[in-house]
């Protein structure tokens, strides 16, 4: 099943058209496509039998973050094996860095980003997991149950603001508007031969720049959502990042930044692409 945001409406994605969740229901879900987090397990229970009516076409402009507003966002670093070696650390061995997105960067797949003034902005393609079902004290064995699906994310990271002053400051180098797109779409977990083996891929101006697998994962999305939940209770609608491969700006020699103009596109297979156009900020 693939659900998304069409113009702030929760819409079933059937063939490539989009169904209206509320008309379709005939109000029994809110067009809200935050809600139906809350709703999840009825939701599918309703979705897989309903009779829809025909969807309609629709243009890639019109979608918005498959859940946009999140009571929280929780970002994994350090969790690919590559991006940890060309950073300079160790491999985590229990837990992963952990930091936040503010929720207000949050923003759709198809987008035009302001670049902060004087900034190192950089790219970070990172597969992201919703949660359907309260998960708190859960076994990896059984995380995927608490999972309502999957989607494509960007860790767009301003540097300096991150890395500056005596402590560093990741959630606020991490959170200018724009700073985390998400979508096109959501895709549940049985939509995938194997959930924990997908490919990701991004580019700048059409040059190739990262390129992994989840599978590559240290901490894959079980183990990773079970030691999340171990501290942290995740609700209905959160939203996991779940980290970056090897390949950021950051890391290169020279060290190389978006700039005006550039467009970056994220895919991850058997999800779909964000599209990011950056621009200088009058």
């Amino acid at each position: 099943m693939r659900i998304a945001n069409l113009s702030g409406r929760l819409a079933l994605l059937v063939d490539g058209l989009a169904v209206d969740v509320e008309t379709a229901s005939d109000g029994r879900f809110a067009a809200d496509p935050q809600a139906v987090y809350e709703r999840w397990t009825e939701f599918r229970r309703w979705a897989a039998q309903a009779r829809l009516p025909e969807g309609t076409a629709f243009e890639p402009g019109r979608l918005g973050a498959p859940t946009p507003a999140p009571r929280q966002i929780v970002a994994a670093g350090l969790n690919y094996r590559d991006h940890a070696a060309e950073s300079g650390f160790a491999l985590p061995d229990t837990m992963p860095p952990v930091f936040t997105k503010f929720a207000s960067s949050i923003t759709g797949p198809v987008t035009e980003v302001q670049l902060p003034p004087g900034g190192h902005t950089d790219w970070e393609i990172e597969l992201v997991v919703v949660i359907g079902t309260h998960a708190h004290r859960i076994s990896s064995d059984t995380a995927w149950d608490h999972v309502a699906g999957l989607s494509v994310g960007q860790d767009i990271s301003e540097r300096i603001t991150q890395l500056e002053g005596p402590a560093p400051q990741f959630s606020l180098g991490k959170s200018f508007p724009g700073f985390a797109p998400i979508g096109p779409w959501l895709v549940t977990p049985d939509e995938f031969d194997d959930p924990d083996d997908l490919g990701l891929r991004c580019t700048v101006n059409g040059e190739e720049v990262q390129k992994s697998r989840t599978s590559d994962l240290i901490f894959p999305v079980p183990e990773l959502i079970a030691r999340l939940s171990a501290v942290v209770p995740l609700m209905p609608g959160d939203v996991v990042f779940t980290g970056t491969p090897a390949g950021v700006g950051l890391a290169r020699d020279p060290q190389r930044w978006l700039a005006h103009d550039d467009e970056l596109v994220s895919t991850i297979e058997g999800i779909g692409e964000l599209r990011q156009r950056f621009v200088a900020r009058p």
